[in-house]
């Protein structure tokens, strides 16, 4: 859904971008073009309207500020209109608390509380969990499995029925944590003994945050779990999961928006790694091709050292294997690679699908294959011959076809590389205007 809802909002603003008059037409035909990217992605059609309302008075009434041009200014109040659309920014702390997180079955909690496990863990806090999940079979045991992959402690009582007697052993178990998170039990519906259930937790645990986890296929319908939730435990923030497999992501982030709980994480993937903090301003700015430097920072900073990746030198244009090679060993730490290039300022930049999406287990192949090659080729791929091929393949103990994958996939990466340099639709530019604003 957010490559497909990127992509028409950037092809939408590019034609705007394109025109030699920015006039009440140009205006038209750019609503025009949000709306079918919007109604697409399933937000509300009432939301839509009034967004649609907003832009086209403000870009025909109001005066561009000092400086800006009228082309800029009508891209300014996209950004700024589409930003309102996602509602408040939820807060989240870095300090020791409890959170107790609710949500139906299937919505994706077990595995989204060992993913905040791994969020808070990796932001230098100590975590514990409790599974308090009493109706799924096997709820604990899958808990358990994904908390040790990261080394997080995981307290669960398997033949034990009633959750609340489980939470208050496992808070006086989990007493040195910093962070201890709840994982509740969700059913099919919501049915009252569910929401009492939750309620006399969260007594219990007494809880810092409460959190709802929603799956993005339940699209608007989300509006109707956040709002019954909130009135139960006053839900002060929603996680959004599933964001990579459905086309009603949007419909479920606009609804949750109108809640005014907040969304603070959102789910796109299987790993533990997969779960991102939701900002609306870096949000928008991904989604419109801007990137999100400060994430990607952050995200940097815990994993590489300026040494092992240089971004200025690659957008020089010095981007050997032995360059492809650190990377890969450097993003392989940050995090999923589609992720990473999203936050990429890339602008006009017409950036390869087969350059991003590439799995952790092909890099792992890739930089085998690499370890076959000598010092001269990894600086220069440009020797690798078919009687090279042939060589590193039997070292890798790979196959010829899966070297030239490596040397296109290389060259994938380079020239997408070179299209961040440039282009006249400079939205990076633009971003830094709208910030100061």
């Amino acid at each position: 859904m957010l490559d497909k809802l990127s992509s028409s909002l950037k092809d939408a603003l590019k034609k705007l971008a394109g025109k030699a008059v920015v006039d009440r037409a140009a205006v038209e035909e750019l609503i025009r073009d949000l709306q079918r990217a919007l109604i697409q992605a399933d937000v509300n059609v009432r939301l839509v309207h009034a967004l649609s309302q907003a832009v086209k008075a403000r870009s025909l009434d109001e005066q561009p500020p000092k400086g800006m041009s009228v082309r800029e200014h009508v891209l300014r109040i996209v950004y700024q209109e589409l930003l309102r659309l996602m509602g408040s920014k939820a807060e989240v702390a870095l300090g020791p608390q409890r959170i107790l997180l609710a949500g139906l079955q299937g919505s994706g909690k077990t595995t989204t509380t060992a993913k905040l496990a791994r969020y808070f863990q990796r932001k230098g806090l100590k975590v514990g969990v409790i599974c308090a999940d009493t109706f799924r079979p096997g709820a604990y045991d899958q808990l358990l499995t994904l908390c040790g992959k990261v080394n997080v402690p995981c307290y669960g009582e398997p033949g034990e029925l009633v959750a609340e007697k489980i939470v208050e052993r496992g808070l006086s178990s989990l007493a040195s944590s910093e962070v201890v998170l709840i994982d509740t039990q969700g059913r099919h519906a919501l049915e009252k003994d569910l929401i009492d259930e939750i309620i006399r937790l969260n007594e219990i645990t007494r809880a810092d945050h409460r959190w709802l986890v929603i799956d993005a296929a339940l699209g608007q319908q989300a509006r109707d779990q956040a709002r019954r939730f909130h009135e139960a435990i006053e839900v002060d923030g929603v996680i959004v999961t599933k964001m990579d497999g459905t086309a009603k992501g949007g419909g479920a982030l606009s609804a949750v928006s109108e809640t005014q709980s907040g969304i603070v994480f959102i789910g796109s993937g299987e790993t533990l790694d997969d779960l991102e903090r939701f900002d609306p301003d870096s949000f928008i700015s991904r989604l419109l091709g801007m990137g999100d430097l400060k994430s990607l920072v952050e995200r940097a900073e815990e994993a590489i050292t300026a040494e092992e990746m240089d971004v200025t030198g690659m957008l020089r244009g010095k981007f050997t294997l032995r360059d492809m090679y650190k990377q890969l060993e450097a993003v392989s730490r940050m995090g999923p690679l589609k992720q990473i290039m999203s936050m990429l300022p890339l602008g006009g930049a017409d950036v390869p699908s087969e350059a991003i999406d590439v799995t952790s287990s092909k890099m792992a192949r890739y930089r085998v294959i690499m370890d076959s090659m000598t010092a001269k080729e990894l600086d220069d791929p440009n020797i690798i011959s078919g009687s090279r091929i042939h060589r590193i393949a039997t070292g890798a103990g790979s196959s010829p076809d899966e070297v030239r994958e490596l040397l296109k996939y290389y060259r994938l990466m380079q020239r997408a590389l070179k299209g961040m340099r440039g282009g006249k639709f400079n939205l990076q530019r633009l971003m830094k205007r709208f910030s100061g604003m």
